[in-house]
């Protein structure tokens, strides 16, 4: 299984920003398509953004599109998601998953997955 870690969670308040990391340990993140997906207390995990492996297709959540943006380094063999204009409702613990395609805001469609990064918007 491949392994994947999320990082650059924490606590901002409404209007602000953060940029997640999903670094990919002890494989090429190249060939894999990787999603970002979220889940918040008492709610099921939802797709958040998705990119192609060579990054030329991006794809995003509705409640995310014109704020958050997706990107990759596959050099730094990171990709990361950019988040900006953060809600309270933004609030939940972020995840990124690998697979090998096609892209989809489906978490069935991702058999690898990081532990997760708490991200938190509060005044």
């Amino acid at each position: 299984q491949l392994q994947l870690v999320e990082s650059g969670g924490g606590l901002v308040q409404p209007g602000g920003s953060l940029r997640l990391s999903c670094a990919a340990s002890g494989f090429t993140l190249n060939y894999y398509v990787i999603g970002w997906f979220r889940q918040a207390p008492g709610k099921e995990r939802e797709g958040v953004s998705c990119i192609s492996s060579r990054g030329g297709s991006t794809y995003y959540a509705d409640s995310v599109k014109g704020r958050f943006t997706i990107s990759r380094d596959n050099a730094k063999n990171t990709v990361y998601l950019q988040m900006n204009s953060l809600k309270p409702e933004d609030t939940a613990v972020y995840y990124c998953a690998a697979d090998e395609g096609p892209c989809a805001l489906v978490v069935g469609a991702f058999g690898s997955w990081g532990q997760g990064t708490q991200v938190t918007v509060s005044s």
